[in-house]
């Protein structure tokens, strides 16, 4: 599903250069979960974002299934990113003034879909996330747990082949982060290919298989033997 082949970006941190990936070589293939973990500025969010088309490489390339990414324009790299890529933030990035029901409900608004397409896919994941008797509450009516499940209903309200999370439980305790990380497993458990960001060594161990960043560079790549 992607192929990364010496991918890499630098960035100017004041008078310094920061290789933020370096030379960086990856396949991932459809339906894995992986979990990316490593020190702070060690890599780990710009590969998040190279993965999902929220930056460009300096040099090398990003295959997506037969498609080369870097050699697409800005406007075919939004087409495909809004197409196959779902995005959870830790700090959820839903839009006050709308209500969980329509949060969840604005990629469908945004690419043209008719409400009465749009309404029982939303009622569908309302009901399944817990969140129908919040379905009209704005999110600061909402607890933590219940925001980033309102965000991954939104990320994952178009189907999309891959899903991209960002330190999910970062801002959360325990129980309610406990429930966000087994309701990602189980939409990778149904094909979606998860890939997530976390500090937290206990969450990142769940996953099949674990990357360890430091300095831009993959310096591990463990797999379970029954992966």
């Amino acid at each position: 599903m992607i192929r990364l082949q010496q991918l890499c970006k630098r960035y100017q941190l004041g008078d310094e250069p920061v290789q933020a990936l370096d030379h960086v070589d990856l396949r991932i293939n459809a339906g894995e979960y992986l979990s990316v973990m490593g020190p702070s500025g060690s890599g780990k969010s710009t590969l998040l974002n190279m993965l999902g088309l929220l930056d460009q490489p300096d040099s090398g390339e990003y295959w997506l299934d037969e498609l080369e990414m870097t050699a697409l324009s800005e406007e075919g790299r939004a087409a495909e990113r809004n197409r196959r890529i779902g995005f959870v933030f830790q700090a959820y990035h839903l839009i006050d003034r709308l209500s969980a029901r329509e949060n969840i409900e604005l990629p469908l608004v945004l690419n043209g879909t008719t409400p009465s397409e749009r309404r029982p896919r939303v009622n569908e994941l309302l009901q399944r996330l817990g969140l129908e008797r919040h379905a009209e509450h704005l999110p600061h009516q909402l607890s933590g747990g219940q925001r980033q499940r309102v965000a991954i209903a939104r990320a994952v309200i178009r189907k999309p082949q891959l899903l991209l999370a960002d330190e999910p439980t970062g801002n959360l305790d325990s129980h309610s982060g406990n429930d966000v990380i087994e309701l990602l497993e189980e939409l990778n458990a149904e094909g979606i290919t998860l890939v997530m960001v976390t500090h937290d060594a206990a969450m990142g161990r769940r996953a099949r298989r674990r990357l360890w960043m430091q300095d831009g560079q993959l310096l591990k790549d463990e797999q379970d033997a029954h992966a």
